[in-house]
């Protein structure tokens, strides 16, 4: 027996952390740990509380990482050839303007060999679709004076895209400070928590796993064999198991006051406040400018519309 209990002494002593804290683990799992540290409360709520932070980033992310995706908005229903995409419509609206014959106006529309592609957005497809619109009038008014329809269309795709523009600028705000910033939160400071979490469960495991075997006296029994009988000096902990209770207990509290850090400045930190409120401010921007682009449209389409019911007035008078 006492070549059994030396062999045991052995192995147990040959056992890696891992070892030790994964058996932990398992006998935890099956219900035959006798005490398991428990975690204070405060720390406990802490945990809840960057749990839900995760999820809200998490929830915020998945939805405003479309701010990185410049078509979000784009029609799916459309097809836009490389002509219609290859120059903006201010250039179109210059080079139509311009023209001296259907050729020269046809040219204005056509993309040139080293074109960029124009954005996909839908202020953009409407912009576009606005002028050929106008373009489609305008060829079958020759002659006959400034249909006022074409012309109104012309100045919305004008503005159309000048929206679209704003709209730009609005993604690569929220872009550079709402997304960078969450997700630099989520990969960083939300990591380094559940890191510092992870090694509070390793040196919690560690700690039981100690007091465990210092219970046990660290006797390896082979299966099946009985149990070594103990006298009453074996059933007091020893000198060397309690010092090594105490290491893994001073361990445990250094771990769990380095975690409580983490958390706490991971909580209190007020970068998604402030990411938030950039975001809101680049909104913001984006429809003040669409309000200030369409507020100066709308008198100048109005007053097209007035002139051409008082000609029409006119025209019936004959």
């Amino acid at each position: 027996m006492d070549k059994f209990q030396a062999f045991g002494k052995n192995i147990s002593a040959s056992f890696t952390p891992f070892a030790a804290r994964t058996q932990q683990y398992v006998k935890e799992q099956l219900g035959q740990a006798e005490d398991k540290t428990q975690l204070p409360p405060d720390y406990i709520e802490l945990e809840k509380r960057v749990d839900a932070l995760k999820k809200v980033h998490n929830t915020m992310l998945q939805v405003t990482s479309q701010y990185s995706n410049e078509a979000y908005d784009y029609p799916t229903n459309i097809r836009e050839s490389f002509n219609d995409l290859g120059r903006t419509v201010s250039e179109k609206v210059n080079l139509l303007s311009s023209a001296t014959s259907p050729a020269e106006a046809q040219a204005a529309l056509t993309a040139p060999p080293s074109a960029k592609p124009q954005p996909k957005t839908f202020s953009h497809a409407v912009a576009r679709a606005s002028l050929n619109s106008s373009h489609i009038l305008s060829g079958e008014h020759a002659g006959a004076g400034e249909d006022p329809l074409a012309t109104a269309l012309e100045k919305f795709a004008i503005a159309s895209e000048k929206v679209g523009e704003a709209r730009l600028a609005q993604d690569a705000q929220i872009q550079s400070r709402f997304l960078a910033g969450w997700s630099t939160t989520l990969n960083t400071n939300i990591m380094f928590a559940t890191r510092a979490r992870k090694a509070v469960e390793n040196s919690r495991l560690s700690l039981d796993a100690t007091k465990a075997n210092a219970k046990s006296g660290n006797v390896f029994q082979l299966p099946g064999q009985p149990a070594a009988r103990k006298d009453g000096l074996e059933e007091e902990m020893t000198e060397e198991a309690r010092a090594k209770v105490e290491q893994a207990e001073d361990e445990f509290v250094g771990q769990t006051e380095e975690a409580v850090s983490v958390m706490k400045n991971v909580l209190d930190t007020p970068e998604p406040l402030r990411n938030l409120a950039d975001l809101i401010a680049a909104q913001l921007e984006y429809h003040k400018k669409a309000y200030e682009i369409l507020s100066e449209l709308a008198p100048v389409v109005d007053q097209l519309q007035v002139e051409q019911e008082v000609r029409r007035h006119q025209s019936s008078d004959f």
